[in-house]
């Protein structure tokens, strides 16, 4: 992994999250962050893979914010994989042997369990993808203009 130095201002699970996004890349997929798929749920990364399939990796920085995480389990519905990213530091025997466990600094990351898929249902793989597109297109939309937001145009 490179050794440069992480950008300043990203917090320790947004640096993960930047070298998985990295990483899911050069398997094809696209990404968003911050992705909400239903009310009172947050994904830190979704992936859109090449043949429409859906990831969802939470990223944890600390023992303490994986403990403290109680719905994770409810992203599982919402994605064909599901998995952790931590860096090297974090004591992964903590994480659920069911799920994926991705290894991640700032700048890469490496898949080292790929959980067993759980595919699913059209209808909800439709709404995720509808999600996943609206999301990537608003936030785009933001970057090109500073004043829009997820629910309008601020003044």
């Amino acid at each position: 992994m490179i050794t440069a130095s992480p950008p300043p201002a990203l917090q320790p699970g947004q640096l993960l999250a930047r070298g998985v996004c990295r990483h899911l890349l050069h398997h094809g997929f696209a990404t968003v962050e911050e992705l909400v798929p239903a009310p009172g749920l947050r994904v830190d990364v979704m992936g859109l893979g090449p043949r429409g399939e859906i990831w969802i990796v939470e990223c944890k920085s600390s023992r303490t914010d994986f403990t403290s995480d109680r719905k994770w389990r409810n992203y599982l519905e919402w994605a064909d994989r599901f998995f952790w990213a931590v860096d090297a530091d974090f004591p992964v025997d903590l994480l659920p042997e069911e799920t994926g466990l991705i290894l991640a600094d700032a700048y890469d990351a490496e898949i080292l369990r790929m959980p067993s898929p759980a595919p699913l249902a059209g209808a909800r793989r439709k709404v995720m993808v509808q999600k996943f597109a609206r999301h990537a297109a608003l936030r785009l939309q933001g970057y090109r203009d500073p004043g829009v937001t997820v629910s309008g145009v601020s003044p």
